[in-house]
């Protein structure tokens, strides 16, 4: 099955370390974060730090993903464990809308109940969001060249993840900065409320972008026309070797793409030359479409649709 039997071990492992760097990284900005909350009263710096509490669980539910799946299923998981990438990426995109509540909620009290920040305490966030302004930047790059040299949904929504954080942060940064620079202004109170607004369209945006990308790879969605052309523009390169084609169905698990073909063949000829026909289309598309594993199935009539739960393409007799 070439190309679909999952990532090598390599590849996971380079994963594997990627994640367990960023969720320490995450572990040892947070604990301080949660200090100049408390010392500052900023409910901007508040709201993040229950921002990045959720994101931490975000990134370690991934890193036990991608630990699992370097372990492999061999035996138990015919398809692989992609589908364990799109069900974490699908959590990482509703953590991102809990948080989204959350700094709604804590913007909407301080609107209410307008109050000063503490000057020192703010002056450690400001040092801790410069900090997490270069860290998630760093962790967004390469977590995006790494999805980049090897595709995965989990991938995808790490650096997305991380690329929110550092405008967050940066946000934040801003806002800090700008209260403590007009302070002496009755109306700079609202800054540090009304920052947190641009926080939670930070999460709204990422969290809908990494549930919408992600769902329709765990309901088996078909493959989109792009791919779909590349399959019937090689059947007809084989016009000849068959009799009928009765449909194709295909989905995709985590980074792999599985596709089967039902074709009819003339029933005189000899087994052989079939398998041989078969290899030849199988070839073909493998190497046509990265991480794919085709098969071809011999058939004399029509394939039902959802059979298997696997999305169904049909498609005319050639």
């Amino acid at each position: 099955m070439s190309h679909a039997a999952g990532a090598g071990g390599g590849s996971y492992e380079r994963k594997q370390r990627m994640i367990l760097t960023s969720l320490v990284i995450d572990f040892i900005l947070w604990l301080p974060d949660i200090v100049a909350a408390v010392l500052s009263g900023s409910i901007v710096l508040f709201a993040d730090a229950l921002k990045c509490a959720n994101e931490i669980l975000a990134t370690f539910f991934a890193y036990l993903t991608i630990r699992k799946m370097a372990k492999g299923g061999a035996g138990a998981y015919d398809y692989g464990m992609g589908k364990f990438e799109t069900i974490t990426s699908i959590t990482t995109g509703g953590v991102m809308f809990i948080s989204l509540a959350l700094v709604f909620l804590a913007a909407l009290y301080r609107i209410a109940m307008p109050a000063g920040i503490v000057h020192e305490g703010a002056y450690l966030g400001v040092v801790l969001m410069v900090i997490g302004v270069c860290m998630n930047t760093w962790l967004w790059r390469k977590n995006y060249r790494l999805n980049q040299k090897e595709p995965s949904p989990l991938m995808d929504s790490q650096w997305h993840l991380f690329r929110t954080k550092a405008f967050s942060d940066f946000s934040v940064l801003v806002s800090l900065l700008l209260t403590l620079a007009l302070a002496s202004y009755p109306w700079s109170l609202y800054i540090d409320p009304l920052a947190s607004f641009i926080i939670a369209g930070f999460l709204l945006f990422s969290g809908y972008r990494v549930i919408t990308s992600s769902l329709p790879d765990l309901l088996d969605k078909t493959l989109d026309e792009e791919l779909q052309m590349v399959i019937v523009s090689h059947l007809a390169a084989f016009f000849d070797e068959y009799s009928a084609l009765y449909g194709v169905r295909s989905r995709r698990s985590g980074t792999n793409i599985y596709i089967e073909i039902f074709l009819e063949f003339d029933g005189d000829r000899k087994m052989s030359e079939v398998q041989d026909t078969i290899n030849r289309i199988r070839r073909s598309l493998e190497a046509q479409i990265p991480r794919s594993a085709v098969s071809v199935v011999p058939t004399d009539a029509p394939v039902q649709d959802g059979m298997h739960g696997d999305s169904f393409m049909p498609l005319p007799d050639t």
